[in-house]
């Protein structure tokens, strides 16, 4: 369960309020290699805005269709994800855009685009900016550990996170 914190999403305020808080959303199973890599990327993002209140830092398993609601209140979302596609160790960060209309709900494999589709879709509302920061997978198996190509790839991606959260936040209008 989630604690509420300052500049934090509460059910509790009226609809259609907007923190327009930029939030960085990452997902990954610590348990499959290369795939842990958006939750530890989560976790120092997480520190490294500690006492920055207007960035909210979510990490997950997998993304669920809940987080629809949070990236309903946000003015900007910054995915943070590995990549099957890519090669081992790549980073990319690219705008990411609602998909087409599906029919029924698939979860387990609710990409980013997937995602925004579904807060259009519930909540009439999409962030003005939306990016997806991956990084290319090299091992998926059972491991806590990450391959040499992403362990080489985090500072990198680390100072990409940075510069993208801190313009989100200028573009928010909030001080940093």
């Amino acid at each position: 369960m989630q604690t509420a914190r300052p500049g934090c999403w509460n059910s509790a305020l009226p609809s259609g309020f907007h923190f327009h808080l930029p939030r960085a959303l990452a997902c990954g199973n610590t348990l499959r290699g290369d795939d842990g890599v958006g939750p530890f990327l989560a976790a120092w993002a997480e520190q490294r805005f500690a006492s920055d209140s207007s960035i909210r830092v979510i990490s997950r398993q997998q993304r669920t269709p809940d987080l629809a609601e949070d990236i309903a209140h946000a003015e900007s979302v910054l995915f943070i994800d590995c990549s099957v596609e890519s090669a081992p160790g790549s980073i990319n960060l690219r705008p990411v855009h609602q998909s087409a209309p599906q029919q029924g709900l698939a979860t387990h494999h609710q990409g980013a685009a997937e995602l925004l589709s579904l807060t259009r879709e519930l909540y009439d509302s999409l962030p003005k900016n939306a990016q997806l920061l991956t990084i290319g997978a090299g091992a998926m198996a059972l491991s806590e550990n990450f391959s040499e190509p992403v362990t080489a790839a985090l500072p990198h991606a680390c100072r990409l996170i940075e510069e993208t959260v801190l313009r989100l936040i200028t573009a928010s209008n909030l001080p940093v």
